[in-house]
């Protein structure tokens, strides 16, 4: 592990498939950041926030930015992930760890509840696509099979409109060729086109084992953003929060509220983790 000043200690875990860069902050109970797709860079903002009185980890998931797998033709599944997630707590020696887990990084945090409970302190799922839980969940696969076909068809811009009208997700005029066209940093492309292509699906189809979450019970959290009402991911962590028996709660912002106002975000997690609200 490698120490610059002012900037987290860093270091790289060998894993099974893959090697894992990850990223450590701070001094304190140790909080893990996850995503899925998204690497430690998004969670930047809000670790150096818990930094303060945390030992925060964040890391870039397995295939995505700089995390390289052994197999570029490998699905990356929750369970995989929660795999991973295990072993860097583990190599960082600072746990039981809070863990919080937002999109896909919220199904590799219910599948390390599953998994590792003995290492989990809190697992807090911010608006997990749990597609499978949905009555609508065959209409939804098979609209994410046409979604992914038509990013490997070479429509990017038509993709990621079929996105955000699967995820019921409502974007300004303009946003999504500001965010998606023109020129774009060669990384943030083989990112999201290993998401398409070996993670999205994979993702929304995982099912989780409700009893085995049930019996980590007061421990897990259900996150959802205060302004993501009728989108696909509070449809779905309403529905496993009342599948597993707990109330859902309410997070600043929508669903990356994490990264688009993270000093909030940081106020609502330390007000959960203190039990305060």
């Amino acid at each position: 592990m490698t120490t610059a000043s002012a900037l987290p200690a860093t270091g790289t875990l060998r894993v099974p498939g893959a090697r894992l860069h990850y990223e450590v902050r701070g001094s304190g109970p140790l909080v893990a950041l996850v995503g899925a797709p998204m690497g430690a860079a998004a969670f930047e903002p809000l670790a150096d926030l818990l930094a303060a009185d945390h030992t925060v980890l964040t890391t870039d998931p397995r295939g995505i930015g700089r995390s390289p797998v052994d197999d570029p033709g490998q699905d990356s599944t929750p369970p995989l992930r929660a795999g991973d997630l295990s072993r860097l707590i583990a190599e960082v020696d600072a746990g039981p760890a809070v863990v919080l887990g937002s999109s896909g990084g919220a199904c590799t945090a219910l599948a390390f509840a599953q998994a590792h409970p003995e290492q989990a302190r809190r697992v807090i799922a911010h608006e997990p696509p749990l597609d499978d839980l949905l009555e609508d969940r065959d209409d939804l696969y098979k609209r994410t099979d046409d979604m992914i076909a038509t990013y490997l068809a070479g429509d990017v811009m038509g993709a990621w409109r079929k996105f955000m009208a699967l995820s019921d997700i409502q974007l300004p005029e303009g946003a999504l060729e500001q965010m998606f066209g023109g020129e774009r940093d060669p990384q943030q492309v083989a990112d999201e086109r290993r998401w398409f292509e070996h993670e999205l699906r994979e993702t929304v189809h995982w099912k989780p084992d409700l009893a085995a979450l049930r019996a980590v019970g007061p421990r897990i959290v259900a996150g959802i953003g205060e302004d993501s009402a009728g989108e696909l991911c509070d449809r779905a962590t309403r529905t496993l929060a009342e599948a597993i028996g707990i109330e859902p709660t309410l997070f600043p912002g929508g669903h990356t509220g994490f990264a688009d106002d993270p000093q909030r975000f940081a106020v609502r997690l330390r007000e959960v983790l203190a039990g305060t609200s």
